[in-house]
């Protein structure tokens, strides 16, 4: 099968003909219709988190139709599509497992990190962390909600906001794209903010609902009731907290930031909170694709061929996407 294989941490990804994989006994066999691209995948290239494996496949929004199943992997049939997301298991008995916390397992297995992802013409996935798919979502659509769905939607719940309150989202991109129009429907006022002189970014959140789109270096007129960082940029965590109401909750999304610089005490002082988002449950995609079929959203992307990773890597590196950018092998 053709993949795209990463050689070493800060080298391009390279196509590669490998054995088509086989399921285990509790894992399916896929066809990969469609993986999106995360900025966790521009992580693992550019070399931020420490490498797993030589040669490892990225990609974990994988859209997927099961081909064949293992012996134990009842609960998919062959023919069925599934989502395969970022976790990709869990040892089920740690005390993290144990108390519903199966995100912080202490020996998690990770798409397309532990285990090669969905940047191929076949996946091997375990049955147990897939997710079956709305139909309403196409193969190209679906596939940003896996990652930037699932992982904005943790975020989003953490940071408690309800009812009229205000929402800072900080970076605009495919996991905000898609919380900002579940908040304006739940009721939120949302603030994007963006990077400096990134208007095209500033219209398309205005678009999708945001009541105030700016720089990530301007302060809206009002406080904000919660905020939460998707940039991987330390610097943005004292400018949150600085545009957050006494109270107020601020949570950092993403699994690599840069370093954070020191702030005065009285930024956090007034019982403000910061807090940050590590992995998914499943329990959280249950809640999410429920909240999804009651309050749809619509998906932005931009397609790339598989053998496209790398410009489609470089694309969303230079932050040139509006949505997500998917592959479709």
């Amino acid at each position: 099968m053709r993949a795209m294989i990463l050689p070493a941490p800060g080298q391009p990804l390279v196509m590669a003909d490998l054995p088509q994989p086989q399921p285990q006994p509790h894992e399916l066999l896929l066809q990969v219709l469609a993986c999106g691209v995360c900025r966790t995948d521009l992580h693992i290239v550019d070399g931020d988190l420490p490498a797993r494996h030589a040669g490892i496949v990225p990609g974990h929004e994988v859209v997927g139709r099961v081909l064949a199943t293992g012996a134990l992997a009842s609960r998919f049939p062959v023919g069925s599509r599934v989502g395969v997301p970022w976790l990709g298991g869990s040892c089920g008995h740690c005390g993290y497992c144990a108390g519903g916390r199966e995100n912080l397992c202490d020996t998690p297995v990770f798409t397309g990190y532990d285990r090669d992802g969905g940047f191929a013409e076949y996946a091997v996935a375990d049955a147990r962390f897939c997710f079956a798919l709305p139909e309403c979502y196409d193969d190209l659509h679906a596939a940003p909600l896996l990652c930037a769905g699932l992982i904005g939607y943790r975020a989003y719940h953490l940071s408690g906001v309800t009812g009229g309150m205000r929402l800072g989202l900080y970076g605009f991109g495919a996991a905000a794209h898609i919380i900002c129009q579940i908040a304006v429907a739940l009721g939120q006022q949302v603030y994007a903010f963006v990077r400096p002189g990134d208007t095209q970014s500033q219209r398309f959140a205005r678009q999708l609902g945001a009541c105030w789109a700016g720089s990530s270096d301007e302060r809206p007129d009002v406080a904000l009731d919660a905020a939460l960082i998707f940039a991987p940029v330390g610097a943005l965590v004292p400018a949150a907290l600085r545009a957050t109401r006494k109270g107020g909750v601020v949570v950092c999304a993403g699994i690599h930031m840069s370093d954070i610089p020191s702030f005065p005490y009285a930024l956090l002082w007034g019982e403000r909170s910061l807090r940050s988002v590590a992995n998914l449950t499943r329990a959280d995609g249950a809640a999410f694709f429920s909240l999804i079929a009651r309050h749809p959203v619509s998906t932005h992307v931009t397609p790339f061929s598989l053998a496209q990773a790398n410009e489609a890597i470089a694309a969303l590196r230079a932050g040139m996407i509006d949505g997500a950018a998917v592959l479709v092998p």
